[in-house]
């Protein structure tokens, strides 16, 4: 029963994240903590997350900003797997923790965020993949986070979509 839970919960957050580009783990990161334990939930959303992402890179490729994705992914890769390596050593519990800080923090942060009207640099999206590879590696969630930054380096509609992906 579990299992048709989080598949359904899957189907409609999948559908809401190839819409508007993120929001596919926040709605299902809870539920697989519950049923898979944080340990287990956080590759199994990485394994959804590349499959979602692809999905988005095929429907959009016309559209990719390359030089964007290059930008931010040379700093992201290392970084996601620096935090995946630190979420290895960490004690349960505190990814439990983190998981619900994270999660709570997410949506002021986007608000704050967006409502700086930045404008970024290829460079500075470097910066960027940086600190959010690291969280993704941590936490598996970070689209409402990324949002804003792809944004604000000028990216809309399919570009975006993309592009972030």
């Amino acid at each position: 029963m579990d299992f048709a839970l989080v598949l359904i919960l899957g189907l409609v957050a999948g559908t809401l994240g190839g819409i508007v580009g993120f929001g596919t783990s926040i709605m299902l990161m809870p539920a697989l903590v519950l049923v898979f334990g944080p340990r287990e939930a956080v590759p199994i959303m990485a394994v959804a997350s590349v499959m979602a992402n692809a999905s988005r890179v095929s429907a959009w490729w016309r559209d990719i900003d390359w030089r964007a994705v290059a930008a931010y992914s040379v700093t992201a890769f290392p970084a996601g797997a620096a935090g995946a390596a630190t979420l290895l050593v960490v004690p349960s519990r505190m990814v439990e923790a983190s998981l619900g800080l994270f999660f709570m923090a997410m949506i002021p942060l986007r608000r704050w965020m967006a409502s700086r009207n930045m404008k970024l640099k290829l460079w500075q999206l470097s910066v960027v993949g940086l600190f959010i590879g690291f969280l993704t590696g941590l936490v598996a969630s970070t689209g409402p986070i990324n949002a804003p930054f792809f944004l604000a380096y000028g990216l809309v509609k399919g570009s975006y979509l993309g592009t972030e992906a």
